[in-house]
């Protein structure tokens, strides 16, 4: 890992394959990190279009959500401190939606531009196919974020589209930029 981070998850089987400790999990101590790092982007960045930060509760309650969904929610840390988190939830909530999932990551300031980016993106597409996605979407947050465009085209995403003008934070309009990756058999096979 970049920085000497460790990257985990929450559920114990599948943290494993990531080379934690079993018996980790995410637990207050990261949720309190989590919600920081989250606040910081929606208050100062275009990455999220969320305008308020969320509390600890609500961090709490969209992490249960993700995870009892059985999907992956991962977080990097190093020497007890959160740097990043990632996590994919279904693109939308249709059944017909349900082998396609949305990803997030989002770091520590003082964590970019080390590598944990495409570290985290990496082990969360992993995760989600071991979970059954098979196409993973990035819906990211004004088309001058290079940073997340940069770090998903390094791990393979492809651009698909950008919506314009469809977002207005910070005083002015702000694009959508969409980008996907196959993952597993993509759409060669059924997947039932």
């Amino acid at each position: 890992m970049a920085a000497n981070a460790l990257v985990r998850h929450d559920d114990v089987e599948e943290r494993t394959a990531f080379g934690a400790a079993a018996g980790e999990s995410n637990d207050d101590h990261d949720l309190s990190f989590i919600t920081a790092i989250y606040g910081h982007h929606v208050l100062h960045g275009t990455g999220t279009f969320e305008t308020e930060a969320p509390t600890e509760a609500d961090m709490r309650a969209r992490r249960a959500d993700v995870l009892g969904k059985n999907l992956p929610y991962l977080v990097a840390e190093k020497d007890g401190t959160v740097l990043g988190f990632a996590y994919c939830n279904w693109f939308k909530p249709r059944p017909a939606y349900r082998y396609s999932a949305e990803d997030s990551i989002y770091l520590a300031d003082a964590a970019r531009g080390q590598g944990l980016g495409a570290q985290l993106l990496l082990a969360l597409s992993q995760a989600a196919e071991a979970a059954g996605v098979r196409k993973l979407i990035a819906v990211i947050g004004d088309s001058a974020n290079a940073g997340s465009v940069g770090v998903h085209r390094s791990q393979g995403f492809t651009h698909v589209g950008v919506l314009k003008d469809c977002g207005w934070k910070f005083g002015q309009w702000r694009d959508v930029v969409l980008m996907e990756k196959v993952l597993g058999e993509g759409a060669t096979t059924a997947p039932e």
